[in-house]
């Protein structure tokens, strides 16, 4: 019986999984990340917040640490922010990189079992400026989620994985199953400080959109690559003080003209190389991830298969991937 404990830490969470054989037996989670170091200056608060999280886990699945035999760290946790820092993987990078690249660190305020760390993965740019930096981009986290989808819907490249969040990722893997680039927006953090902390807060109550309404998801998204997503998001104002329609409709409005931008980049970018007729997998926030499957089926750019992975797939999935990695590595039997 192999007891196994993942890690999952990002900007402002962290989530600790126990795994008997494979299938999950425990799970908590905690408001902490690497956020907290960049406020403190310092790790006290993310040591101690995955220390509580880790023993709550423990707590719950009925065992002591004694009894684990693998302890896996992925995320921000090995960014200079985090617990550790772990050079990133460069592109293209697959199982086999990410394993090689895989770290065994002692931490005791948080665990006194060594810790293994994923590496994240960046694009290759040289003599990076303002002629190339966008092509630039890197992930950590991402990369052991793009692994878990591969391994659960038994994906063969090449595809595109569309991950909308606080930090949409798209990611590009090769025929190989190598990640051969990613690029990143801000679509969640700009629907959360529009939503929370502009003059549409009243108009949209500051709530995000609780069900899809394609006519105006796609309004957004047509309005914002027309007229820019600045006049876009006052026309919600617009819509609040002189239509009918309701706040979910506007929700949806300004969802679809962020999302919108992001069909652009994902279009546009030079991070990535995304074609026509690329298959894409798009996983992320249920929501999100539903309003951006809707918008890539309506734009005649896009036609390849779309696949949609179930919330219950992505339930796990950093945890999944992280294993999938150690076993790569030789780690678990």
């Amino acid at each position: 019986m192999t007891h196994i404990i993942s890690i999952d830490t990002g900007t402002t969470n962290t989530r600790v999984t126990l795994w008997r054989n494979k299938e999950v037996i425990a799970h908590q989670a905690c408001e902490v990340g690497v956020r907290d170091t960049a406020i403190t200056g310092n790790r006290e608060k993310l040591q101690h917040g995955v220390r509580d999280t880790l023993e709550k886990t423990l707590a719950e699945g009925g065992i002591s640490e004694d009894d684990i035999e693998l302890v896996i760290g992925s995320g921000m946790i090995s960014s200079n922010l985090g617990l550790f820092e772990l050079p990133h993987v460069l592109a293209p990078a697959g199982l086999a990189q990410l394993a090689r690249g895989m770290v065994s660190v002692t931490i005791p305020e948080v665990c006194s079992k060594p810790i293994w760390f994923v590496p994240g993965v960046r694009n290759v740019v040289d003599n990076i400026g303002l002629h190339n930096c966008e092509a630039m981009d890197m992930m950590r986290g991402e990369e052991v989620e793009v692994i878990g989808v591969i391994d659960q819907l038994g994906i063969t490249g090449p595809a595109m994985m569309v991950m909308p969040g606080s930090h949409s990722k798209f990611v590009c893997i090769d025929d190989k199953n190598r990640i051969t680039g990613c690029v990143t927006t801000l679509a969640g953090e700009l629907m959360y400080v529009i939503t929370h902390n502009t003059i549409l807060a009243q108009s949209l109550s500051s709530q995000f959109a609780q069900t899809i309404s394609e006519e105006m998801l796609l309004a957004g998204a047509q309005s914002a690559q027309t007229i820019g997503l600045g006049r876009t998001c006052f026309n919600v104002r617009i819509l609040d003080q002189f239509t009918i329609y309701e706040r979910n409709d506007r929700a949806n409005f300004l969802l679809g003209a962020i999302l919108g931008s992001d069909l652009l980049t994902l279009k546009n970018s030079t991070a990535i190389k995304m074609m026509p007729g690329t298959p894409v997998v798009v996983c992320g926030k249920p929501i999100m991830k539903e309003a951006l499957a809707l918008l890539i089926r309506n734009d005649d750019y896009f036609s390849g298969k779309i696949t949609v992975v179930s919330d219950e797939t992505q339930a796990h999935l950093a945890g999944l991937g992280a294993i999938k990695v150690a076993q790569a590595r030789g780690l678990v039997k």
